[in-house]
């Protein structure tokens, strides 16, 4: 449950920070002038599908693609023999 907790966190801290950034800049100003059809929220909704589809996909072939490249295999359970009395 915890790293999901993160997991979620750490996805809408870099929303957040994304959206601090592209205020501070003026993105929001630079696209109502040109246009666009665009505004900052549904720039930062497209972002976040993304970055969440990315960071999961990310998530799930990292343990995978590890030990493709170490060359490990996963052991069996080993369990010890019961001592005897």
């Amino acid at each position: 449950m915890m790293r999901i907790a993160l997991y979620l966190l750490t996805n809408l801290a870099v929303i957040v920070v994304a959206s601090i950034t592209l205020s501070l800049l003026g993105v929001d100003s630079y696209l109502a002038q040109n246009g666009s059809g665009l505004n900052l929220t549904s720039l930062l909704i497209f972002s976040a599908v993304f970055g969440f589809a990315g960071s999961l996909i990310s998530l799930l072939i990292s343990k995978p693609m590890a030990k493709w490249s170490a060359k490990v295999q996963t052991c069996l359970l080993y369990t010890s023999p019961s001592p005897r009395d």
